[in-house]
């Protein structure tokens, strides 16, 4: 199934957004806090984490679904991390950064990787079978 469609499909897709947020956010948080790592360690583990799931997609055949979501959680400790990163005080391992600030760092580096990574459109899977 490609498509949130059932309401099955849709509850599942719910519990995982919340889940992810979360838990994700607690994850990122509890590493960087008590994790012994500070904000810059758990940013890599986290990173790492995800370029071992790129790695992954392209020298393996695990699903994609399975690798997407992965990676969708993964994102989420992440963001927290990194976060914290630019706002908190810096006596507490942070830059110090206004809200506002951080979230323009963010936005630019966002905007960055649109404008510099390359994007090509992609064939739905079913479009490829199709064809064949």
């Amino acid at each position: 199934m490609n498509a949130v469609s059932t309401p099955k499909t849709e509850a599942f897709y719910w519990a995982a957004i919340t889940f992810s947020q979360t838990l994700g956010t607690a994850l990122g948080d509890w590493i960087a806090d008590t994790g012994g790592l500070r904000y810059e360690g758990g940013a890599l583990v986290f990173g790492a984490g995800l370029a071992i799931l790129a790695a992954t997609y392209y020298w393996t055949s695990i699903a994609r679904v399975t690798l997407f979501w992965a990676a969708f959680i993964l994102t989420r400790p992440l963001g927290a991390t990194i976060g914290d990163f630019l706002d908190k005080p810096i006596n507490q391992g942070g830059l110090h950064l206004s809200r506002a600030l951080a979230s323009a760092v963010l936005a630019a580096f966002i905007v960055a990787c649109v404008f510099l990574l390359p994007q090509r459109a992609g064939k739905h899977p079913n479009e490829i079978t199709q064809s064949v």
